[in-house]
Order: C-alpha cells, then sequence, then structure tokens
C-alpha cells in the first residue's frame, strides 16, 4: 500500500507541522517556526527525495531557508537529510545524538538496503548541548530539552512557549507502537511527566498526525503494558522472542508497528539485569527479533 502525500499544517501563524503519513518504518515527521525573517527547521527526512519535498514544503510558506536545524534524535529517518541544509544552517543537537550518529553512520542502509535513499551524508551537530538551552528565531523563544535517555540515549523536544506547541520527537508515535530500544523503559516514564510538566496544548509526534497532550497517557499506558510483561516472562525464564509471542496485546494489538514489542522487551530485560539506561543491548539483535515476529522478513521501509 502506497502512503499518502506528505502535507504541512501551519499550527499558527509562525509555527508549522510537516507531517509524513501514514508515520510508519522510516516516514518520520518534522516541522519549522519562522517570524518571517529567521527560520527554525525539526529534523529532516530519511531519503534525498523526501528532504527535497520537505524543501519545497518550507519554500511553499514562504519562510526563509533554515538558519537552525535541530536533530531530535540520531536515527536516520531524522537526520539523512541535514547535509541539504547544512552549512548554511547551523546543526544543533544532544552531544549524545552527535556522537550516536556519526558511531552509526548510514545504518538505514544495514537495515534496508533495498530502499533508494539518494544523495545522503551522515552529519554531527555544530552545536550540542547537555541539559536544555534556549535558541532565538528573531523575537521567538524556542526550547531545546534533553529529557533524559528514552526513545534514545540523545534526545531532545523542541518546545514553543509562546504558542504552546511541542516537537516531541519520537518520545510519540501517534497512532503507532512506541519504541525504546535504543533507549530507555524507565527513562521514557520519566521523559513524559517532564513533558507533562510543560502545559503543551499542540503535541507533533515524531510519527503519526499532529496530537495533544493525550498522547503522553497514551504512550505511558503501552509503556506500563511492557514493564509489567517484561517482569513477569523474565522471571519465568522466557527470552524476549518467547514472550513477545506468548503475548496477548489487548488494547495494543490494533496499533502498527506491534513487532516493536520484542525490541522492547530486549530493552526492558537489560534494564531488569541491572544493565544502565541506554546501554546492555545489541539493536540489531532486537531488529532481527522483530523480522522474526514479521514473518521472518525485515519490516517494510516506507520511504
Amino acid at each position: 500500500m502506497t502512503a499518502e502525500e506528505p502535507y504541512t499544517v501551519e499550527l499558527a501563524d509562525d509555527v508549522y507541522a510537516y507531517v509524513q503519513p501514514d508515520g510508519g518504518w522510516c516516514l518520520n515527521n518534522s516541522g519549522f517556526v519562522s517570524d518571517g525573517t529567521t527560520t527554525l527547521l525539526v529534523d529532516t527526512a530519511a531519503t534525498e527525495r523526501r528532504t527535497r519535498a520537505l524543501g519545497a514544503a518550507l519554500d511553499a510558506t514562504g519562510v526563509p531557508a533554515p538558519r537552525l536545524l535541530v536533530n531530535t534524535h540520531h536515527h536516520g529517518d531524522h537526520t539523512y537529510g541535514n547535509g541539504f541544509f547544512t552549512p548554511a544552517a547551523t546543526l544543533v543537537s544532544h552531544s549524545a545524538c552527535r556522537r550516536e550518529a556519526l558511531a552509526s553512520g548510514q545504518h538505514l542502509h544495514l537495515l534496508w538496503p533495498q530502499t533508494d535513499y539518494g544523495d545522503v551524508s551522515i552529519k554531527g551537530a555544530d552545536l550540542t548541548y547537555d541539559d536544555r538551552m534556549t535558541v532565538h528565531v528573531g523575537d521567538i523563544e524556542a526550547q531545546i530539552i534533553h529529557p533524559g535517555i528514552s526513545h534514545t540515549v540523545g534526545d531532545s523536544v523542541v518546545w514553543l512557549p509562546h504558542r504552546r506547541v511541542l516537537f516531541a520527537g519520537d518520545l510519540v508515535f501517534e497512532g503507532g507502537t512506541p519504541f525504546f530500544l535504543m533507549g530507555s523503559l524507565s527513562g521514557s516514564l520519566r521523559a513524559l511527566a517532564l513533558l507533562r510538566e510543560l502545559g503543551a496544548e499542540t503535541v507533533v509526534p515524531g510519527h503519526g498526525p499532529v496530537t495533544d497532550p493525550s498522547a503522553f497517557d497514551k504512550a505511558e499506558r503501552y509503556i506500563r503494558f511492557v514493564a509489567e510483561v517484561a517482569e513477569k516472562s523474565h522471571a519465568s525464564g522466557l527470552t524476549p522472542l518467547e514472550a513477545a509471542r506468548s503475548t496477548d496485546l489487548g488494547e495494543f494489538a490494533a496499533l502498527p508497528e506491534s513487532e516493536r514489542l520484542v525490541a522492547n522487551l530486549h530493552r526492558a530485560y537489560a534494564e531488569l539485569d541491572g544493565a544502565p539506561e541506554g546501554e546492555g543491548v545489541d539493536p540489531f539483535a532486537g531488529f532481527m527479533d522483530m523480522a522474526t515476529i514479521n514473518g521472518g522478513e525485515m519490516m517494510t521501509c516506507h520511504a
């Protein structure tokens, strides 16, 4: 099935979300904020073609080319297009995001070698931070916040207090299954608590349609479900794959990317074994188990 075409949502006269339906594997969201003289872009896309479409969408709104580009984390669907906006735009990320982006290189190519990525290059941030920082888009204040180790070790969210808009990155998969193989289960719960405190009215997820803070509750219910499954199956001596195959997903069965349960269990098991958050798991082992759940084939990259 062919995904719908990307679309731009004007959230306010200076804030836009760029949504790539249906938000499945490699179909992420971006967004941008502009005062008419300066523009900040949040994330890019997985392929040259999709990143050029993002650039055309920016142009269509009449905003200037981005002078700042924030990566919410290092995964290629959010970062492979960095080179099409830099060096004209200063690339900003958490320090761990820069490290992981450079260390993992063209990791999507390893998972989905048949995808036509085009001429993409790996770019690490020009400017990094560790806790939080504020950038100014003309008179607009944009707070870039590290919520702790959650989806990955180097996540960022972008909070726009003047519009109560939050770009949540992959802490939120609206209409999809949460995923924290390369981050932390417990850290994800702490991160959601932090996001609630911001008081957002509009939430732009990393994948899926624009939503509201109810998305935090939905994500938390799923994460707590994974924690319960992990505790029981770990104590019973089941492997993550055995546990996933024997689990009734209940209310979460209808969510796309349900195979992520086994990857999330890998992370939950590591934490139960005492591994530090963000460590102790081979991501490719998690992907191989997801492929097993997916009928023995790697999940489809929709980019």
